[in-house]
């Protein structure tokens, strides 16, 4: 899944992508690169980030998958990052695939209903507080344990509203309301998500954590960083994953994938 910022204040690509000229540029380039699925999003989600309104985002997005959809491959797919019922929607008539839900579901009343109605996937995430906090203080007792429990209890309402379960894909939330620890404790235990037995997506790319790690300040210089995780993640049986810088990570993929089932 290739990562199309089409806002002004993401935090590694934010105002790059934000016409829809440019924004076809990007997403052919990483199409060529090896990318599946094209996640469009109008409203960043990176810590301290300020809510957008709906008609904003619809106005920043809109455009952009109607020209994705007339230019790029019926086989791609592309999907909305958003928490808002409305501007899914807006997008799924547009030519969308797939809904990406940060709030997996709970921001919005209907996006379970609406993603069951189109027969749309969608990616539930988990995320402790929002999006303008998260990142102040985030505690837990067990954070696996309390990210599968949260995860495990919204596949089941999302399969209540009528979503089959091949439609859901669970996304542990990597660095939206977690610490340093935290993130290095979810990736050490990948297989305890993909053990509830729906698809698994994992967004690191090129995230905060990666940057302490490796003492890196420029977040486009964590390329091999991210693919070092993606690798981990299909070790764990991780079949989605959100980056980036899709040439890498697509090496990261195949390699691993080859060897796991050689």
């Amino acid at each position: 899944m290739g990562i199309l910022n089409v806002t002004p204040d993401s935090f590694s690509d934010g105002g790059q992508h934000d016409s829809p000229r440019l924004a076809l540029q990007h997403a052919q380039q990483m199409i060529k690169e090896g990318a599946d699925i094209i996640d469009v999003g109008g409203e960043s989600t990176r810590p301290g980030a300020d809510v957008v309104s709906e008609e904003e985002q619809i106005s920043r997005v809109i455009p952009v998958i109607e020209t994705l959809r007339k230019n790029i491959d019926q086989s791609i797919l592309i999907s909305i990052d958003t928490t808002n019922v409305t501007v899914a929607k807006r997008a799924l008539e547009a030519g969308a695939n797939w809904i990406n839900d940060v709030s997996a579901g709970e921001d919005s009343e209907g996006m379970l209903e609406l993603a069951a109605s189109k027969q749309a996937p969608i990616v539930l995430m988990h995320r402790q507080g929002i999006s303008a906090t998260m990142q102040d203080n985030p505690q837990y007792s067990d954070v696996v344990a309390e990210v599968t429990h949260y995860l495990k209890q919204r596949a089941e309402a999302a399969r209540s509203a009528g979503i089959k379960p091949s439609h859901i894909i669970l996304d542990p939330g990597i660095g939206f309301g977690k610490s340093f620890a935290h993130n290095l404790t979810l990736m050490s235990q990948l297989n305890a998500i993909t053990a509830l037995g729906y698809e698994v997506l994992l967004g690191t790319s090129r995230k905060r954590f990666l940057s302490e790690i490796c003492q890196q300040k420029s977040s486009a210089k964590l390329a091999a960083a991210t693919a070092a995780t993606t690798t981990l993640g299909v070790m764990a049986g991780v079949s989605v994953f959100r980056v980036h810088d899709v040439f890498e990570n697509r090496q990261a993929v195949d390699v691993t994938w080859e060897v796991k089932n050689s």
